[in-house]
């Protein structure tokens, strides 16, 4: 904890509270912290009930996701606070254990829309590496129906996913296009030159062109 405080550093903090993160740390020498300790189970439990930000994020990077109980990861999901916490826990530990997919179904119907994000992304998750199974068609249905005025960050989410369909399934591509195009969720978000727009039917034209490039090279 010493060696984290050590590495505060206001503008960093600055930039983080700007998107909810409530921390200093640069994440590079966070990394760095932890390829020096290597997976430690015990001690990433141990950062993780310190309920600092800098502390949990660090715990994630060295634990050991499988060794987790899915009610474990649930309640952590449902205390990780700052937006960091629950995407790194999300994309790091959960995406990895062996109780995602049963945690996906859980958390995508919570009324917690936090939680329901969760959700989301792990949904987003098999509609690109194993959308066997899924309701591709049926989750258009909810985003064309919900996503307008989901909070910001179910809202993210659900274009997230809407994104991934467009990209993926080209059958579904037209639908997802249309969808994105009416709804305008993140039209205006600013984005940064050499980086693509999250308003879908751009995102979604973006990805499909460079695969087609891609394919042609």
């Amino acid at each position: 904890m010493a060696e984290l405080a050590a590495l505060e550093d206001p503008r960093a903090r600055e930039v983080n509270e700007k998107r909810g993160d409530d921390h200093g740390v640069n994440l590079s020498k966070l990394r760095a912290v932890a390829k020096r300790l290597k997976t430690q189970q015990e001690l990433a439990r141990q950062l993780w009930e310190t309920n600092d930000t800098a502390a949990r994020l660090l715990a994630l990077l060295i634990c050991r996701p499988k060794a987790y109980e899915r009610d474990e990861l649930d309640a952590m999901l449902r205390e990780a606070g700052t937006p960091k916490v629950h995407d790194w826990l999300v994309n790091y530990v959960v995406k990895k254990s062996p109780h995602s997919e049963d945690l996906r179904q859980s958390w995508f119907a919570d009324p917690d829309p936090v939680v329901a994000s969760a959700g989301w992304a792990l949904t987003t998750e098999r509609v690109a590496k194993s959308p066997e199974g899924l309701d591709l068609p049926g989750l258009l249905d909810v985003i064309e129906s919900e996503m307008r005025e989901a909070p910001d960050r179910l809202q993210w989410a659900m274009n997230h996913c809407l994104a991934q369909i467009g990209i993926e399934h080209a059958e579904l591509r037209a639908r997802a296009l249309d969808i994105g195009e009416r709804l305008e969720v993140l039209k205006d978000y600013p984005t940064p030159p050499n980086c693509t727009s999250p308003f879908a039917p751009i995102w979604i034209n973006e990805m499909v062109r460079r695969a087609g490039e891609s394919r042609a090279g």
